[in-house]
């Protein structure tokens, strides 16, 4: 595995950090994508490498194809060509769909859902040339059931495994693999934010009893990357304590 290139999109987060993490201790090259305005890609890059992780970070906004674009060269230049893509930008804009405006819905499917293909059209061809890649999309638990105040976040979600089953089989035969992740709720610095009434009523309807990690979802992540998971493809993995089950 070592020497591998792995792109992590949203990879400042909660979740995202996690996973730069796991891949890195997994022996990957990590890069992970931050927004001017909304994070602080050197702050959380010198934060990593004081714990020991060397991180490469790349801004640009995911939801526009030209920023995407010349943040995956920026990459390339940086570290070499993209073997791993975890697709895991996202933002919520939550109503209720009777007063839901324009600019709620384009916001979230444009962050969520366009942002797939715009990262993944830049390292589709390199990966069909090299004969390797593995295509990560973090969806939500909320994709598989819906929400009720986000009609835009759980069609954005489900619009992502829609993408994943189609382009798995297209590069199924050239050693690539594109799967889906669904995520329950996870004891993020957002979710933990929430008033913990609430969060106990949310933990109620989770049949293990409590939330999830982000360092299980970040696990799963380096699972599907590895070499070894190459007969995995095309497939949605809850991994939500057993809140949903289809």
């Amino acid at each position: 595995m070592s020497g591998k290139v792995a792109l992590v999109t949203g990879g400042t987060g909660g979740i995202g950090t996690e996973i730069c993490k796991s891949l890195a201790n997994a022996g990957y090259q990590v890069a992970a994508t931050w927004l001017a305005g909304v994070d602080d890609g050197e702050g959380w890059q010198a934060k990593c490498k004081a714990e020991g992780f060397q991180f490469a970070i790349v801004e640009g906004d995911v939801s526009k194809f030209e920023a995407a674009t010349k943040l995956v060269k920026e990459v390339e230049s940086q570290l070499g060509p993209v073997d791993i893509l975890v697709n895991g930008a996202g933002i919520t804009k939550d109503g209720f769909f009777h007063k839901m405006k324009w600019e709620q819905w384009e916001a979230v499917l444009r962050v969520n859902l366009d942002s797939v293909f715009n990262v993944t059209r830049q390292v589709i061809g390199g990966m069909r040339d090299r004969g390797f890649g593995r295509v990560i999309n973090i969806s939500s638990v909320n994709g598989q059931k819906g929400q009720a105040g986000q009609a835009n976040y759980s069609a954005s979600k489900a619009g992502m495994h829609g993408f994943t089953m189609a382009l798995a089989q297209e590069v199924a035969s050239k050693g690539i693999t594109v799967n889906t992740i669904s995520p329950g709720y996870v004891a993020t610095n957002m979710v933990m934010a929430i008033k913990q009434e609430v969060r106990n009523e949310i933990i109620k309807g989770i049949p293990v009893g409590r939330l999830g990690k982000p360092e299980e979802i970040a696990w799963l992540v380096t699972f599907l990357a590895d070499e070894r998971s190459g007969f995995i493809t095309g497939a949605n993995i809850a991994i939500n304590g057993g809140m949903h089950m289809g």
